[in-house]
């Protein structure tokens, strides 16, 4: 069995279906510094072993991948090799990426070198000591980096093989939704969550529904979401709406629907919490949370209601929010720090946002808030302190 590409894709030209690919692999988002040319590199991915600088990848001849062949450019993604002979930093998600066929690198490729040539230098990886001792990547890869294209599952149907090629490799969500080692490498498949590299979001798990997993969402739930940033039950935010407003919202309805399929059926992590019969509450917690409430009433109770209940399509909900009540806070802080941002997609493209009140309210203000948000409406969830509002802030995103 092959994992054939979408109907839809099939029937654009040679082209169109590089640009589809480039977009469906998000490579704008990491190859353009903010304010920069497209493509041209210069991002800088901040991470535990520095800081790496995303390279230029239009067709400069000098300062870009002009003078690369298709064979340069197949050994990159699928080897995580440069044209050079030199081993590439997995930043670079060549993990994901040589599960990418030798046909959509060739079109991607064929795409890349179409658009316009920029020169543009950029400049070198801050990598610290002993990490920038390149010889070290050969260990690091033969203890960690399994190479190889998509191998179909047989026993499941075309559309979830499409999907799983598409989130495995060119969407590379591995990338974020999992947990890394200490050398940051993925410790496991399952994209169980983990932190993202670069910035102080928090990528929840795909495999549990406390977090978001969608094995009790609807496929259609899942494309919406998917495909607009926003659904009946959820909507993107920070770091993932970005993705959505770059990459996914153009994904063709097939491929939408492949990628449901697939993540729909990813099993359940054993980290299903039973039920608990919760204590009364001390009453020096009591009185923290009454805080909170005050607080909630004079920012938030406007838009999101009385009872947490929110205005649906408009105003989440935060009554049985499961990104409200994750057990790793960050993103709901981060969200009442930044403010709330669906992305702007052709399925919605004129979302409602919530403003930043990081200038408004104090962190001992922001924590009381949050943990009154996640302690009420029969949420459950652990208090902040305002030292955990002050470590949120870290981070470029």
């Amino acid at each position: 069995m092959a994992v054939n590409a979408s109907t839809e894709e099939t029937s654009l030209s040679g082209q169109q279906r590089g640009e589809y690919l480039v977009r469906v692999g998000n490579c704008l988002g990491c190859h353009t510094a903010k304010g920069g040319q497209p493509f041209a590199g210069g991002y800088r991915l901040s991470t535990s072993f520095g800081t790496f600088v995303t390279p230029n990848i239009t067709p400069d001849k000098e300062t870009g991948i002009g003078l690369w062949s298709e064979e340069d450019f197949w050994k990159a993604m699928h080897e995580g090799k440069s044209r050079d002979g030199r081993l590439l930093y997995p930043a670079f998600p060549y993990t994901d990426y040589t599960k990418v066929t030798r046909e959509d690198a060739s079109l991607i490729f064929a795409y890349l070198q179409s658009i316009p040539a920029v020169s543009q230098v950029n400049p070198s990886h801050e990598i610290r000591f002993p990490y920038n001792y390149r010889p070290l990547l050969y260990i690091w890869r033969t203890l960690f980096f399994k190479q190889g294209v998509y191998e179909p599952d047989q026993s499941r149907s075309a559309k979830w093989n499409r999907g799983a090629y598409l989130v495995q490799g060119l969407g590379h969500c591995n990338a974020c939704h999992i947990a890394r080692n200490v050398l940051g490498a993925s410790q496991d498949e399952t994209m169980a969550g983990g932190q993202i590299m670069g910035s102080n979001w928090y990528a929840p798990s795909l495999t549990s529904r406390r977090e978001a997993g969608g094995m009790d969402w609807t496929i259609e739930e899942i494309v919406a979401l998917l495909s607009s940033g926003v659904s009946r039950r959820a909507m993107m935010s920070g770091p993932m709406a970005t993705v959505v407003r770059q990459s996914l919202q153009y994904l063709s309805q097939d491929d939408a629907r492949a990628m449901a399929i697939y993540l729909k059926s990813l099993p359940e992590s054993n980290n299903v919490q039973p039920e608990v019969n919760y204590p009364p509450m001390p009453d020096n917690v009591r009185r923290y949370l009454a805080q909170g409430e005050k607080i909630y009433v004079k920012y938030c109770q406007d838009c999101h209601g009385i009872s947490g209940q929110g205005a649906p399509g408009i105003y989440p909900a935060l009554a049985d929010n499961r990104s409200v009540i994750m057990v790793i806070p960050t993103n709901v802080i981060r969200t009442v720090l930044n403010g709330g941002y669906p992305p702007t997609t052709r399925a919605n493209s004129r979302p409602y946002g919530m403003p930043p009140f990081q200038q408004v309210i104090r962190d001992e203000e922001v924590a009381q808030v949050v943990s009154f948000i996640r302690n009420a409406w029969g949420n459950h969830g652990s208090l902040v302190s305002a030292v955990d509002v002050g470590q949120s802030r870290e981070g470029s995103h």
